[in-house]
């Protein structure tokens, strides 16, 4: 599952990385308020790459999909984009937990 969801969150990086610099030419918002705001959120998404295993880092993973999705407010095209993302983490925590499921049968079978 980490695997899958770390790759999902350095994709939002990027995503919100450019959203950062759309918002900064198209808002009323300051350069100071739209970076510190996408800064923040890119931080969190490669701080989450590490916290994954830890107890509620998936549920911080879904915090950040629902402000990824909030951010259309500001860069409308982030409602779609936020979406998509959001059910990309959706799969990378299901089929990652399947994945982990299945390499713990096949690791129990081959120990035993």
């Amino acid at each position: 599952m980490r695997t899958l969801c770390a790759s999902t969150l350095i994709g939002e990086f990027f995503v919100i990385g450019f959203a950062g610099l759309v918002a900064m030419q198209t808002s009323d918002l300051s350069t100071g308020t739209v970076w510190a705001v996408s800064g923040t959120a890119m931080l969190l998404s490669v701080l989450l790459c590490g916290m994954l295993t830890r107890p509620g880092g998936v549920q911080l993973g879904w915090l950040l999909q629902i402000g990824l999705i909030a951010s259309g407010f500001v860069v409308p095209m982030m409602f779609i984009l936020g979406v998509v993302f959001a059910g990309l983490w959706w799969a990378s925590v299901h089929f990652g937990r399947k994945v982990d499921e299945a390499k713990a049968r096949f690791a129990a079978q081959t120990a035993a």
